[in-house]
């Protein structure tokens, strides 16, 4: 018979092997369904796919603008959650005021194939880009990059690769480990954690134009999180408040506060 300490250590053991290989469900929640354009608001978006470095074919809308064009694009990295049909309505606000927008998926997203992680993410980001930036109709020079909460990961990650006009981070946290100690403080999510997302470690690297957007009743990403990672940030750089907004509310998805954050970016004497 097993000394007792025995048994505990296999107890131990055993959470360990199941937060080590389970951990990916407790960060990326796909909604694997794949949308419809003119279910949610955007009849005019054009369906596209495109190929990423390591073989997944992936989804994307292009809704073009159905204001007086500014000449802009933005490139939307979506969070943890859901599928691109759910972005749809900041699309159609950010169109109405003249500038395209490109919603895509992640792989495991909304229809397509593979598992969500870090690395894989990071291959996704990189290939929307190369599909926006091979369209005969968008200035390569004038891409926005938009990420929200895990997205906005996403995002400074490939703004260190490929500088864009405006880098505009939304509920933006400094690392996945840090989000990790606050949610789950009984693991050990410094040595567990796999897909670490360390913006703090990037964003110091970044060339463009910076606007950290963060509501100030965030449960998910705490306001003193994105401040953090604003401060570390070059300049320019603008942190816009909005009072009162949890992490999945309205005002920060797409809320007026959050439009004119990304018009003011684009215009030559954005604050710094």
């Amino acid at each position: 018979m097993l000394p007792p300490f025995a048994d505990i250590a296999g107890v131990v053991v055993l959470l360990f092997a199941l937060a080590w290989f389970g951990q990916r469900r407790l960060i990326y929640f796909p909604d694997g369904r794949a949308p419809d354009a003119a279910a949610f608001g955007l009849p005019d978006a054009e369906i596209d796919t495109f190929e990423t470095e390591d073989g997944l074919t992936l989804s994307g809308w292009f809704v073009p603008p159905r204001a007086r064009p500014t000449g802009h694009v933005v490139l939307v990295f979506n969070g943890n959650g859901g599928h691109r049909g759910h972005r749809a309505a900041l699309a159609a606000q950010l169109a109405a005021r003249g500038l395209g927008v490109f919603l895509f998926d992640y792989r495991g997203y909304g229809g397509g194939p593979g598992l969500p992680s870090e690395t894989g993410l990071a291959r996704d980001a990189r290939a929307a880009l190369a599909y926006l930036g091979g369209r005969p109709d968008v200035d390569v020079t004038r891409i926005v990059f938009f990420g929200e909460s895990l997205g906005a990961a996403v995002a400074v990650r490939l703004a260190v690769e490929f500088p864009p006009a405006a880098l505009i981070l939304r509920s933006p946290f400094t690392s996945l480990v840090e989000i990790g100690v606050r949610h789950y403080p009984f693991l050990p999510v410094h040595w567990l954690l796999r897909d670490r997302y360390d913006s703090i470690g990037r964003i110091g690297r970044v060339r463009s134009p910076i606007v950290v957007i963060a509501g100030d009743a965030d449960r998910v990403v705490p306001i003193d999180d994105s401040r953090t990672l604003f401060e570390a940030a070059p300049v320019p750089r603008t942190f816009v408040l909005v009072h009162g907004a949890d992490h999945n509310d309205e005002a920060l998805a797409e809320g007026p506060a959050v439009v004119r954050a990304v018009l003011d970016a684009l215009r030559p004497s954005a604050p710094s």
